[in-house]
């Protein structure tokens, strides 16, 4: 399915280059492994060629759907988010959907947790998600779309800051 060199996905890792296939017994069986370097942290990873699918390797989403979760990320910042639960809850909510191999289901989560951060303070755990996030959907978006990971996270940064109070102006007439 894939071949060396090629760039893929991995859950929750983010984009990879399969460096080559390797062939292994394990317990009598012969098995063959992708072994794949992340290319945000460097780590390498084997996922299993007969699970690859399973575990959600999968190629880089196409250009036209990769401008459509930035155009999304770009114009739905006004939004509401129901924040009634508290953070423990929505903490194990985001981390599960941060596993989703689904591009789009990340991209939510990245845009709730700046829509959340916009009116309060998050928590560490919520930062650290939202780290997470911004890494794996700035990623994608930037090999896919080639742009810079770093401009893309600036901008997004700066479409959800939370709007600053006018400064006061005080004029004195003599």
């Amino acid at each position: 399915m894939f071949s060396p060199d090629k760039l893929v996905v991995y859950p929750a890792q983010g984009v990879g280059r399969i460096e080559r296939i390797d062939h292994k017994d394990i317990g009598g069986v012969a098995c063959e492994f992708y072994i794949v370097r992340i290319r945000a942290n460097n780590i390498t990873l084997m996922v299993p060629v007969h699970n690859a699918v399973n575990v959600g390797l999968r190629p880089l989403i196409t250009r036209k759907e990769a401008s459509r979760i930035l155009d999304m990320l770009r114009s739905d910042r006004e939004r509401t988010v129901f924040t009634g639960q508290n953070w423990n809850r929505r903490f194990r909510e985001y981390s599960e959907r941060l596993k989703s191999p689904e591009l789009a289901v990340v991209a939510d989560v990245l845009r709730e947790l700046l829509l959340i951060g916009r009116t309060k303070e998050l928590s560490f755990g919520e930062r650290r998600l939202l780290e997470q996030a911004m890494s794996l959907v700035g990623g994608e978006l930037a090999e896919v779309l080639g742009l810079s990971a770093e401009e893309l996270r600036d901008e997004l940064t700066a479409l959800y800051a939370a709007a600053q109070p006018a400064a006061e102006t005080h004029c004195q007439s003599a």
